[in-house]
């Protein structure tokens, strides 16, 4: 929600790095995305990392069911999809997500880490955490 502008823009990097910092000081905090030029300094200072490691197609959709609809955290609708974005997600799997991967290792004893490959595993784990059972 910090990194975007209402014009379509978005924010300095400065500027982001800054806020994040901030973010970053705080007792709780949730960051949604995946913003690879500061991963580790998140993976760093959390507690815990959810990983929604989806198929591109599985994604795209999701992109595309979001089009024409108000987004908390975004201050615009997007009215068509964004090719590049598009070939980014598709892209994702070979050019990101190794990296992710690296992290994931680097940082598994001092995070608690989960990686879904469904949103089926996520929603169970969402409903075994409202039950109280984890």
């Amino acid at each position: 929600m910090i990194w975007h502008k209402a014009d379509k823009t978005h924010i300095s990097r400065e500027e982001f790095d800054g806020k994040l910092t901030e973010i970053l000081k705080t007792d709780e905090w949730i960051i949604d995305g995946e913003y690879s030029r500061t991963l580790e300094m998140r993976m760093r200072e959390c507690d815990t990392v959810f990983l929604l490691d989806f198929p591109p197609d599985v994604c795209i959709d999701g992109i595309k069911s979001r089009i024409g609809k108000k987004r908390e955290d975004m201050p615009w609708i997007a009215e068509s999809d964004d090719g590049d974005f598009l070939r980014y997600v598709r892209d994702f799997q070979t050019e990101q997500l190794p990296e992710i991967y690296r992290l994931l290792e680097k940082y598994k004893n001092s995070a608690e880490i989960h990686v879904f490959l469904s949103r089926a595993e996520a929603d169970g784990f969402l409903k075994e955490y409202i039950n109280g059972k984890r």
